[in-house]
């Protein structure tokens, strides 16, 4: 779910918000830069996205709109700001270049990427057609510009699903990641035909961890994002997106829950429940790690790292992520 973040007038009223997960000695190390984020979005009518798997003094703390991916490229067509800072990986930020031509995109750091984007080309999406002709070719939105532009119409984990049952085929191409194409396919009677891309967070919990939660924690509630093999999936009380996951504890608010992601989720979803018992086994995205608040302040100072796209890609890529958008 995408939530507005009030523009803070000070940082040291914003550690109540994150007390819960932030130490009081860790605190002072990001006060200063806060303060500095908050005048420069100000000074250079600028606003924050940021992904849930953001760390919390940048989701909780200088954030204009939060969410999972879909939540992010819908957030990004609303925005009136000319500059729009992606705290996410690369592929986000080119969703919201996409979604924004005439305003400036900047992403803190060049080398927030992806595995997935990373397991797949333009050229491995042209072979893909030439084998299943007139299959069409459904994109995961963790791809490239250049992979969303060879493609027909983009999901995202949360709508997957819709997606490809909008399409009224029998069969489809189902790119990049094999796991949630092999979890999609289990709800759906569209025969689907996957790429062997795997998220290098997800692919690494196991029916084993999930077992073991069980054990140590009898009760509690295991929720696993769809990237994850099928085998954990089957072991888990619920899958979905990390939208989902946050509407999942929200609404049925369980004792004691367990998120099966990225670390920061439960650290972001923890501030909002203070009633909830977080059992935390997570893994680590070194890319979303590399977003930080002081290059998020070094992006507004700087105006880098400006994010590009040729327009020949990104008139074709930007039909994909919007006949999604449109559904």
């Amino acid at each position: 779910m995408t939530v507005h973040m009030e523009t803070p007038t000070g940082a040291s009223r914003l550690y109540e918000r994150v007390a819960r997960v932030i130490p009081p000695m860790e605190w002072p190390a990001f006060a200063a830069d806060i303060d500095a984020i908050a005048e420069l979005k100000k000074r250079r009518d600028a606003v924050i996205l940021a992904h849930n798997y953001q760390t919390p003094e940048i989701f909780h703390c200088v954030a204009d709109f939060v969410g999972d991916s879909l939540a992010l490229a819908r957030q990004a067509t609303k925005v009136d700001a000319g500059t729009i800072v992606m705290a996410g990986v690369h592929f986000m930020a080119e969703t919201a270049k996409l979604l924004n031509p005439g305003k400036t995109v900047l992403i803190p750091d060049l080398l927030a990427g992806c595995s997935l984007a990373e397991s797949i080309t333009a050229e491995d999406v042209r072979a893909l057609r030439r084998r299943f002709p007139g299959v069409p070719v459904v994109t995961y939105v963790n791809t490239s510009a250049a992979v969303k532009a060879e493609s027909d119409i983009c999901c995202t984990s949360g709508n997957a699903r819709r997606v490809i049952e909008s399409l009224g085929a029998p069969r489809v191409v189902m790119l990049p990641d094999k796991y949630l194409a092999a979890n999609v396919a289990k709800q759906t009677s569209v025969e689907i035909v996957p790429w062997d891309g795997r998220c290098e967070v997800h692919e690494r919990f196991t029916r084993a961890d999930v077992r073991e939660l069980r054990e140590g924690h009898p009760g509690v509630v295991v929720l696993v994002h769809p990237e994850c093999p099928p085998e954990v999936v089957d072991e888990a009380d619920f899958a979905g997106s990390t939208a989902q996951m946050s509407a999942y504890v929200e609404e049925r608010k369980p004792r004691q829950v367990a998120l099966l992601t990225e670390c920061s989720m439960s650290d972001n979803v923890a501030v909002l429940h203070p009633e909830v018992d977080f059992v935390r086994p997570c893994n680590l995205c070194p890319h979303m790690k590399r977003i930080t608040l002081a290059n998020i302040r070094r992006a507004l100072e700087e105006n880098r790292y400006e994010v590009t796209i040729d327009p020949a890609i990104a008139s074709r890529a930007r039909r994909a992520v919007e006949r999604m958008i449109a559904l």
